[in-house]
């Protein structure tokens, strides 16, 4: 009975961010504080179902020290902040996660669960892409509503197209992890390749070229953290496929603009979907042939590589910033194809008014949702952005350097719970790091930290680096001992 109880919290924490996608990604008030109500209980289930103390390591203390410290000070923020309901709708944020967090350290202690987390996760990404592209490849049937702002890019259901777009390169990483991992059955790797044709084409008609350099930096992580022959040939055979059906998808303005007659829509949708099977059968055939002839081992690497590869991924976006803000950002740009040919971006005024409201306020910051308020006061009535669109910046900016502190102590725990991980089981580490990078890459610069079935799933993998430092004899999937400077947590048996 215990672990019936155990196995529906696992469950119902890896299908959350899934089911909270379809409540417009629990941007809104309502939906994240169920959310929040959910995800607490759970984490108060998992400790009581837990059938040992847990000994947690002293990186995963950090993590939730920080998101817990950054919690409470944007809720006490609202006593300063310029409009006291946003902060406390921002603090609310924090709380979810600080309880994804702690639900997902103790509940990935358990080996299965563990195992459970790419593939369900990656499913749920598959689900999500799918059912926004389904009006696009099936329009007779299928009518969604879009806003006017997207221009026809992929949207619905978070109803944000950027949000979606790095969901998908998530769920690209998740999938090529899975197509490379020898210890899958051979059926699931297959499903994973097949599935990264259609989050290729949803990925692609984002149009999100934040998500774009994402999925690049998490596919490089991958494979360079890994440091497996057969991890290197999953990722090609899974980036292969999400190229070949964003190929698939490109010629076709119907489906990747939402545009044309009807009759030409359908036919089309007809023409794409069909493609998108055809060329996800050849996937999964493919990885099912590679999967029988592979040869696993070490990949030979630099012995600095991943440090190159930081190095390199810093320097390309430092590049991209600077490129970018020499164009003239006032050309509005279309939502097809040329946006990837274009590095203009309004977010630099953004980030212009945080710099200029952390000088404001440097040590408590402008309140939590102050950002906005000043925004309005530069903008007037074109001032319709909520968000500083870079969590760095708009923490420094409504929390000050109190709040930036608390957010990097989130980050440093993070990045010594993967490294430990990775001393532990390098390949399993991987894809947890590479999902974190990626997402991080692409929150500093845009509002991925306000878009809860986005950021739910980044949290669930730094908890999954916290809880593979565990110390747990018990547990049959432990490969080796975790760090000192241990903590217990007790749950009751």
């Amino acid at each position: 009975m215990r672990r019936a109880s155990f196995a529906a919290v696992v469950a119902a924490l890896l299908a959350g961010p899934t089911a909270l996608a379809f409540f417009t990604g629990g941007y809104f008030a309502a939906a994240r504080d169920w959310a929040g109500v959910v995800t607490w209980a759970l984490a108060a289930c998992a400790l009581v179902l837990v059938p040992r103390s847990l000994k947690l390591d002293r990186a995963a203390l950090i993590m939730l020290a920080g998101t817990g410290g950054l919690a409470v000070w944007s809720l006490v923020s609202a006593f300063w902040a310029p409009i006291a309901g946003n902060a406390w709708g921002a603090g609310e944020i924090v709380v979810l996660y600080a309880g994804a967090l702690l639900a997902s350290v103790v509940v990935f202690s358990d080996h299965a669960a563990r195992r459970a987390a790419e593939p369900v996760l990656a499913l749920g990404v598959a689900v999500v892409i799918g059912y926004g592209m389904s009006e696009r490849l099936l329009p007779g049937l299928l009518h969604f509503a879009a806003s006017s702002t997207a221009e026809g890019r992929l949207e619905q259901p978070l109803t944000y197209w950027n949000a979606m777009g790095v969901l998908a390169a998530i769920g690209l990483v998740l999938g090529a992890r899975l197509c490379g991992d020898p210890e899958r059955p051979r059926s699931i790797r297959a499903a994973a390749a097949a599935g990264s044709v259609l989050v290729g084409a949803g990925l692609y008609t984002t149009f999100s070229r934040g998500s774009l350099f994402a999925y690049a930096i998490g596919m490089i992580m991958l494979v360079v953290l890994g440091r497996r022959r057969e991890q290197l040939v999953g990722a090609v055979v899974s980036v292969t496929a999400a190229v070949l059906g964003a190929g698939m998808t490109a010629p076709f303005h119907c489906v990747t603009a939402l545009a044309g007659p009807k009759s030409t829509a359908e036919t089309q949708g007809a023409v794409v979907l069909g493609g998108i099977v055809v060329l996800a059968l050849l996937a999964a055939g493919a990885q099912l042939w590679l999967a029988a002839h592979e040869h696993p081992g070490e990949l030979k690497l630099p012995r600095h590589a991943a440090q190159i590869a930081c190095a390199l991924v810093v320097a390309l976006m430092a590049l991209a910033i600077v490129v970018g803000s020499t164009e003239n950002s006032t050309v509005q740009l279309g939502g097809g194809a040329g946006r990837l040919t274009a590095l203009s971006t309004d977010r630099y005024a953004y980030w212009r008014v945080a710099f200029d409201t952390f000088e404001m306020e440097p040590i408590r910051g402008v309140g939590a949702g102050g950002w906005s308020v000043y925004w309005l006061q530069r903008q007037g009535n074109n001032g319709f952005a909520q968000d500083a669109h870079s969590l760095p910046l708009q923490t420094m900016s409504e929390l000050g350097l109190v709040g930036l502190a608390f957010l990097i102590t989130l980050v440093v725990g993070a990045a010594m719970a993967g490294r430990s991980a990775l001393r532990i089981d390098g390949a399993a580490a991987a894809a947890p790091i590479a999902v974190l990078v990626a997402w991080f890459a692409h929150s500093l610069i845009d509002w991925d930290w306000q878009m809860p079935a986005v950021t739910l799933i980044a949290f669930g993998m730094a908890g999954l680096l916290g809880a593979a430092c565990v110390r747990a004899p018990a547990d049959p999937g432990q490969r080796g001992t975790a760090a000192p400077n241990m903590a217990a947590v007790s749950a009751p048996r």
